[in-house]
């Protein structure tokens, strides 16, 4: 019920950690979240910060907002959040990065709540929506990439 994927891009750690830790611009990455926005206050990430994100899932709909909370903030690091109803986690995001050759190696991983009805629906539809998400990880860090080669240019 977890899956990652990693792309190697030719920016610092900083660089990419700046991009991905602004939810504002989520949009601008992602095939299914296409806007997202802070929350009670909050105007960047930091451990605790509440944003929501408007989704358009599998890029066809429903669209629907989803409500999330910052689990990790380590700039050039790690910046992490998890999707919640209430004060239920129903999946956790996180991108990681690390420092290699002069670049970085970003990457992107989900993981669903660990529970009786996850565990169904998992068993369910887990292939497709595990292929979806493993999609658009792919695209929303080409994208990213993409991004920070037209700003080293």
């Amino acid at each position: 019920m977890h899956d990652s994927v990693t792309l190697h891009m030719n920016a610092s750690p900083d660089q990419v950690w700046a991009l991905v830790s602004d939810v504002t611009r989520i949009g601008a990455y992602s095939p299914e979240t296409f806007e997202a926005e802070w929350l009670e206050g909050a105007s960047g990430p930091a451990v605790g910060a509440k944003f929501r994100g408007h989704v358009k899932r599998n890029g066809k709909g429903p669209t629907y907002w989803s409500n999330c909370i910052v689990t990790a903030c380590v700039p050039g690091t790690e910046f992490g959040f998890d999707v919640v109803q209430g004060d239920k986690t129903m999946n956790s995001w996180a991108y990681r990065i690390e420092q290699v050759d002069g670049g970085s190696d970003v990457t992107e991983s989900f993981r669903l709540a660990d529970s009786v009805a996850m565990k169904i629906y998992w068993a369910l539809l887990g292939w497709a929506r595990g292929k979806t998400n493993r999609k658009g990880m792919e695209a929303t860090l080409a994208a990213i990439k993409d991004e920070l080669d037209r700003d080293a240019s």
